[in-house]
C-alpha cells in the first residue's frame, strides 16, 4: 500500500492522496537503471535546454561542513563540468539554460557587482558551452538580505537589467521581473513558459520581512491574478510549462507545498498545464498523478548539500533520487523528452510526453 510520511510539511491526506495516486502503467515494470553514459545522441531536430536548480553555494560557507554534507562549491563545479561534458559529447548548442532558483546561498557582497557573478555564473556556465539565455527565477535563498545591506532579489534583477556581465561581455542572465513569460525556443517556439515567484507567505497569510523574507500577501494575490490571465490566453505552442523554485508536490523533506497546492494546482488542472518544473528539495524527482494533467519534474541538485527523501520514488513517483546532477529537455512538435543526469552527465532517468498528454518512460 502506498503511504505518505505524516510528518511531511503539507502532506496530502490519505483520502486525497488515493484520489490522485500515481498511475503506474508502464513505469511500475521498469527496473532501477544505473547511471550510465548517454548512449544515443539527442534528437538533432529538437530544441534543447539544460536545467539546474539550487546551485549557487557560498564558497565561503564552512567548506568542511559542506563536504561532510555532500555539497558545496566543489559539487556545483562538478555538476557544471558534467553539463559541459554532456553538450560537448553530443555537439549540442543548448537554446537556453533554465535556472530554478537558490542562485545565491550566503552573502552576495556587492550585490549586482559581486565577484561571485563572475566565478559562479559567467565562468561556471560559460557562454561557449551555453550560448543561449539563462532564464532564472527566485528561490528562498535569493529572498534574503545577506549581508544586511544587500537585497539579493533586487541585486539579481539589477544584474539582468544592466545587460553586461561581470566578464564585461553581454550577460545571458535573464530575470526581467519576479514573474514573467518566455517562449522556448525563441524562434519557432514549442513551449510557452510561465515563470513564477513561489516565495509565498504562510498559509494563514502571515509573512516574513526580516533578513529572510517572502512575497507580501498583496503581491501573492497580484501574481495569482496574473497567472490566471496568462493561462487563459489561447495557446500558440504544443506545450505549456510553468517554472518556479518550490515544488507543488515533492517526496523530499519539504513535502507538498500547502499554498501552491491550494492556489496553483487547481489552475494547472483547469488549464491543462503540461509541465511544472521546480527545485528546492536537493534531489532529482518525477511525479505523475492519475487524473492530473501536469508532469511534475524536479531538479534541485545543482550543488547544494543533498537532502534525504521522505517518500520513496517507487511509492509516490515514479522516480526520486538523492544525487547531484541536472536535467535535459529536448522538445519537438511531437514529443517533449525530459532526462535526469548525474553530476558527470550520465543518464539516470527519462520520460517522454506527447502534446496529447501521453507519458511514457525512456530507457536512455
Amino acid at each position: 500500500m502506498t503511504r505518505i510520511d505524516p510528518t511531511l510539511p503539507g502532506a496530502l491526506s490519505r483520502r486525497r492522496f488515493l484520489q490522485q495516486s500515481f498511475a503506474w502503467s508502464a513505469f511500475a515494470a521498469l527496473p532501477a537503471l544505473p547511471a550510465r553514459a548517454f548512449p544515443a545522441a539527442p534528437n538533432a531536430l529538437a530544441a534543447h535546454a539544460l536545467i539546474v536548480g539550487d546551485w549557487g553555494w557560498a564558497a565561503e560557507e564552512s567548506p568542511d561542513a559542506a563536504i561532510r554534507a555532500g555539497g558545496g562549491y566543489a559539487a556545483q563545479s562538478q555538476v557544471a563540468r558534467g553539463m559541459r561534458r554532456f553538450v560537448q559529447q553530443h555537439s549540442l548548442r543548448p537554446d537556453a539554460l533554465w535556472m530554478l532558483g537558490d542562485s545565491w546561498y550566503g552573502d552576495l557582497e556587492g550585490g549586482d557587482a559581486s565577484p561571485r557573478w563572475l566565478s559562479q555564473f559567467e565562468q561556471m556556465y560559460p557562454a561557449d558551452a551555453f550560448p543561449g539565455p539563462a532564464y532564472s527565477m527566485l528561490g528562498n535563498h535569493d529572498y534574503q538580505r545577506l549581508p544586511s545591506t544587500v537585497n539579493k532579489v533586487e541585486a539579481e534583477l539589477a544584474y539582468a537589467r544592466t545587460g553586461r556581465g561581470a566578464d564585461g561581455k553581454p550577460t545571458r542572465w535573464t530575470l526581467p521581473a519576479r514573474w514573467y513569460t518566455f517562449d522556448f525556443p525563441a524562434h519557432n517556439p514549442l513551449i510557452h513558459c510561465i515563470v513564477l515567484d513561489s516565495n509565498m507567505p504562510r498559509p494563514d497569510g502571515s509573512w516574513d520581512h526580516g533578513a529572510n523574507f517572502t512575497l507580501k500577501p498583496e503581491e501573492q494575490a497580484e501574481q495569482l491574478r496574473w497567472l490566471e490571465e496568462q493561462l487563459r490566453k489561447p495557446r500558440t505552442t504544443p506545450y505549456l510549462a510553468v517554472l518556479a523554485h518550490h515544488p507543488v508536490y515533492s517526496n523530499g523533506p519539504h513535502g507538498d507545498h500547502p499554498v501552491l497546492v491550494r492556489e496553483w494546482d487547481p489552475l494547472f488542472r483547469k488549464y491543462k498545464v503540461d509541465l511544472y518544473m521546480a527545485g528546492h528539495d536537493h534531489d532529482l524527482q518525477h511525479l505523475e498523478f492519475e487524473g492530473n494533467p501536469t508532469t511534475h519534474f524536479l531538479s534541485g541538485a545543482g550543488g547544494a548539500d543533498l537532502y534525504v527523501l521522505k517518500v520513496d520514488g517507487l511509492e509516490r513517483g515514479p522516480y526520486a533520487q538523492e544525487v547531484h546532477g541536472f536535467s535535459h529537455l529536448a522538445v519537438t512538435a511531437r514529443s517533449l523528452e525530459l532526462r535526469h543526469l548525474d553530476a558527470d552527465g550520465r543518464f539516470l532517468y527519462g520520460v517522454s510526453r506527447t502534446p496529447a498528454g501521453k507519458v511514457s518512460a525512456l530507457s536512455s
